[in-house]
């Protein structure tokens, strides 16, 4: 069961575009002294506190075991604008961090940027690198073969849903829907029963950013028969039914009152409000997202107490029920070394210590990852922590990666504006998919589609 879900990872680097070098890891320094800083450039909301917590424990046990470091912590407390101010950032080397947060959609191409360091060498030198299992160790390549990134664990998507609304509205609470259709029956059955309550949230926004792509649009999208990017040929789609047939799944709910409302949906704090506000205060029923949610339920400010006994989970279904039944999409996070650094050996140690083997149970336990190094998923204490592990784990099995090109960040852009021109009913299903098609033609090529 650990092992399943770990062995997909290598999913994300498959398909890749290959990217030239940005240097050799040989290239870099190997030891540092002296009195010296680092700061730590990384993503924090009041609904992902997870990693500060992580990087407050390791800040002051790393400085402790060598004299003369001083840790600087740059949390970037913005969840849609997180990449747009790492990329000023890294834009000078006056402010480009040391050690980085980095999406692993994001790296190849932040890698080709020469905005990362190959870490290699320093690899080879830590003993912990051996418990990562090897599709792991692939979500941290380059396009040159390199490594720039250490995998902090890995997350599938599903349906959360409220079992009371569910039992008040006439819904079985073993709920498991087998098509779209399933879904919008339960949504009509939640209007139904309480108009005030808001039935479900799929992210459909630019402001959500990358959350409209992965827990939205990609959900439905990978459910039907079409896709984003054919790996095999290298070639993006245009034409799309089943990107249509997405949209069309956003304008029925938004034209019959059965999702979040706009002022809501076009908020850029709606992520962090679904998980600590309207599926704890009871005022959503449904929830396609991350299998992340629970990690702040647990403990911390957003703790709640009584969410397992409330929040059921469902697979997402494929569109009509076809094979494989379900359907899912995955991510992951890694600690990068930037490539302006002046000190990469110490950079790289602040890594090691930040993922050894009590961190990393720490933050996976705390933060619902899937756990990459094998000593973390056999670990009873990581096993029994979370009562979702073993369900979203088993999503692996139907799930699906982003494409890892480089101009994937320009293409998720355009796939969100695509969808809120559809939830806002700026246009209709087919308008935005041609809008899409256009605008992704433009940005890869004509010779790139089919």
């Amino acid at each position: 069961m650990r092992t399943k879900p770990l062995a997909a990872i290598g999913a994300i680097a498959v398909g890749a575009v290959v990217l030239s070098g940005c240097g050799a890891s040989g290239d870099a320094e190997t030891s540092d002294s002296g009195d010296r800083t680092i700061t730590v450039a990384y993503q924090m909301t009041s609904a992902f506190h997870q990693l500060d917590d992580l990087f407050q424990k390791v800040k002051p046990e790393f400085e402790a075991a060598n004299p003369g470091v001083t840790v600087k912590l740059q949390p970037i407390e913005s969840e849609d604008e997180y990449f747009t101010k790492l990329a000023l950032m890294n834009g000078s080397p006056d402010t480009a961090p040391d050690v980085i947060y980095e999406d692993t959609f994001q790296l190849r191409s932040d890698a080709a940027a020469g905005y990362l360091l190959p870490i290699d060498d320093y690899l080879d030198d830590w003993d912990d690198w051996d418990q990562f299992y090897d599709a792991a160790k692939e979500a941290g390549l380059g396009g040159d073969g390199s490594t720039y990134g250490v995998s902090m664990g890995t997350d599938t998507r599903a349906i959360y849903y409220n079992k009371e609304i569910f039992a008040a509205a006439g819904l079985p609470t073993d709920w498991q829907p087998e098509s779209w259709q399933d879904i919008l029956d339960a949504a009509e059955a939640v209007k139904a029963y309480d108009a005030d309550l808001i039935p479900l949230n799929i992210y459909g926004s630019k402001s959500a950013g990358e959350q409209t792509s992965m827990q939205g649009l990609e959900m439905l999208l990978y459910g039907t028969e079409s896709t984003l990017y054919d790996a095999d040929s290298d070639k993006w789609a245009v034409g799309s039914q089943g990107l249509t047939d997405a949209f069309g799944f956003y304008d029925t709910l938004y034209k019959n009152d059965l999702a979040t409302p706009l002022d809501l949906a076009l908020d850029s704090t709606i992520g962090s409000r679904v998980s600590t506000e309207l599926l704890p205060e009871g005022k959503l029923a449904m929830a396609i997202d991350g299998s992340w949610l629970p990690g702040g339920w647990i403990s911390g400010d957003g703790a709640w107490d009584g969410w397992a006994d409330t929040i059921g989970l469902a697979k997402m279904p494929t569109q009509d029920g076809g094979k494989p039944g379900f359907t899912s999409m995955s991510g992951g996070w890694t600690l990068a070394v930037g490539s302006q650094t002046k000190h990469p050996q110490t950079s790289f140690d602040f890594i090691a210590m930040a993922l050894n083997q009590e961190n990393s149970l720490k933050y996976d336990t705390e933060n619902s990852q899937i756990a990459v190094r094998e000593d973390v998923a056999t670990d009873d204490a990581y096993l029994a922590y979370n009562p979702t592990f073993a369900f979203f784990s088993d999503l692996v099995q139907y799930t699906h990666f982003r494409p890892t090109t480089p101009d994937y960040s320009q293409i998720t852009s355009a796939l969100q504006q695509a969808t809120e021109s559809v939830i806002t009913g700026e246009a209709t299903p087919e308008d935005a998919a041609k809008t899409y098609d256009d605008a992704l033609t433009q940005i890869v090529g004509p010779d790139k589609v089919e």
